[in-house]
């Protein structure tokens, strides 16, 4: 009985397509240009082999801002595939 209980509590993953990689890409690009706008010295620490790319940030802030892109989104990737848009 609470084998059957537990499986109905478990809600069902999303599987992969390019649509979910289009949403993560776009929710760090948002997440890096929202650093790159209030991160008081984006450029210290270590740069990055090509600095132009990411506006001339270092490697902390983009770190940073990449782990919140990923955090945004897999929020948005839930919030979308439980309102069925993905």
């Amino acid at each position: 009985m609470y084998s059957t209980l537990l499986l109905t509590a478990v809600p069902s993953t999303i599987v992969w397509s390019p649509k979910v990689a289009f949403v993560m890409i776009a929710c760090n690009i948002v997440a890096i240009a929202f650093g790159k706008l209030t991160i008081a010295k984006p450029s210290e620490g270590p740069g990055l082999p090509s600095p132009n790319l990411f506006g001339g940030m270092g490697l902390g802030a983009l770190l940073g801002t990449t782990s919140f892109g990923h955090i945004l989104g897999a929020g948005v990737i839930l919030g979308l595939a439980s309102a069925g848009a993905l």
